[in-house]
């Protein structure tokens, strides 16, 4: 049986409107406080089908456009340590299912970053959608999961003198997307 889709949710393509939407991080840093950063979003895709069984995502993001709000430590993020941005400038995020759950959806899909690939299951909540004063339909989404850096081969690190290491393992993820729809 089909999964009927939000009631104010056309049918149709809605591109990722990257000027309105976010791809936040977070990662402990020598264990006592947190690194922010966004990442940017190059382009995205929403396919909303008759059903959610029909429905797809593809997400490409820029690696080497980060923002941490230090540019010693983006260009670290940049390097061969992490995230090869010259030689792997695109990550991306292509689902395989969208299903619906008790707190909204969840887009299975495959992420890579880094040139490794791992499927997740992304949970999403459908914000609402509306047309801004441009006539332009918009659909709004939310997300957060946490994902294990090492799991996408990024592990580098440097022990403390105190004990523990400098960067955490686990990273959180959130995004904020807005999207239009296409004609």
């Amino acid at each position: 049986m089909a999964t009927p889709l939000p009631s104010d949710l056309s049918t149709g393509t809605y591109a990722v409107d990257a000027g309105h939407s976010t791809a936040s991080f977070s990662v402990r840093h020598a264990g006592i406080s947190k690194v922010r950063g966004t990442i940017g979003i190059a382009a995205g895709t929403i396919t909303v089908g008759e059903d959610l069984e029909s429905s797809a995502v593809a997400v490409e993001l820029d690696a080497a456009a980060i923002n941490t709000g230090d540019e010693n430590r983006d260009q670290h993020l940049k390097s061969a340590d992490f995230w090869h941005a010259e030689e792997r400038p695109t990550w991306t995020f292509t689902s395989t299912a969208v299903t619906a759950d008790d707190d909204g959806y969840v887009v299975t899909g495959d992420l890579t970053i880094n040139g490794v690939t791992q499927s997740i299951d992304l949970p999403v909540a459908f914000e609402g959608a509306a047309v801004d004063p441009f006539g332009n339909k918009r659909a709004g989404f939310e997300s957060e999961l946490v994902i294990n850096r090492k799991d996408f081969g990024l592990t580098w690190n440097a022990a403390l003198e105190t004990g523990g290491v400098l960067v955490g393992e686990k990273v959180k993820i959130a995004l904020d997307v807005s999207a239009i729809e296409q004609n």
